[in-house]
């Protein structure tokens, strides 16, 4: 017997045949203005295109928003699309992470890690929460083997980080906000204020999280 097609059998069409692409803009902090595309169904009927772009989160690495941080690849930073203007999307900062591996370079033995979440209000209304984590260092001439800090060490260095970055933050608009995430300016600041109770081989801002706009 011939091998025929069913009858009734529909045929494979390409659903994206029915889309269409938008340039994604990246907002005021990043120098890059467009740096990438996404594809959306097009207008039929009552179903708009725009208004199924609007709210959409994409995430990219800073080196693609930066010409000057090709190394900042570890990085994520995520962009909610707020406006729609012709066929570009207009994109806002809604929050920041690091890539897998990056965190667990930094894990090692013989050494304490210490977590604190800071909430952060923006000059413009914003409402941010902060993850940060630092670890414990070698002291210059230990014999030591460990560094593992004391709790009550522990608790007065998360009290410490957290009072620097709530003043580093104080009175800074957005845009100020997402230029020292991206230098890194808390992990100098932090360092310093925290030598006394117990020297920190690194402090890093894990993520970032937008709560309110």
């Amino acid at each position: 017997k011939k091998l025929g097609k069913k009858k009734g059998a529909k045929k494979k069409v390409d659903p994206f045949i029915r889309k269409e692409w938008y340039d994604l803009k990246a907002p005021t902090p990043f120098t890059k203005r467009t740096f990438g595309m996404t594809a959306v169904t097009k207008t039929t009927g009552t179903r708009i295109a725009s208004d199924q772009l609007k709210g959409r989160v994409v995430e990219t690495a800073l080196s693609d928003l930066n010409d000057k941080s090709e190394t900042l690849a570890w990085r994520k930073v995520r962009l909610a699309i707020e406006e729609v203007q012709g066929r570009s999307c207009l994109t806002n900062f809604h929050g920041m992470s690091m890539t897998r591996d990056k965190i667990c370079s930094y894990l090692k033995k013989w050494q304490s890690l210490i977590e604190s979440t800071v909430e952060v209000k923006t000059a413009d209304g914003y409402i941010l929460r902060l993850f940060i984590v630092a670890f414990t260092g070698r002291q210059q001439g230990q014999i030591r083997k460990c560094s593992y800090a004391q709790n009550a060490q522990i608790k007065l260095l998360r009290k410490k980080i957290q009072e620097v970055v709530t003043k580093e933050s104080a009175g800074c608009n957005l845009t100020d906000l997402v230029n020292k995430f991206c230098l890194d300016s808390f992990a100098d600041q932090c360092k310093k204020a925290c030598q006394y109770v117990y020297p920190l081989s690194h402090v890093i801002l894990k993520s970032v999280k937008t709560l309110k706009k």
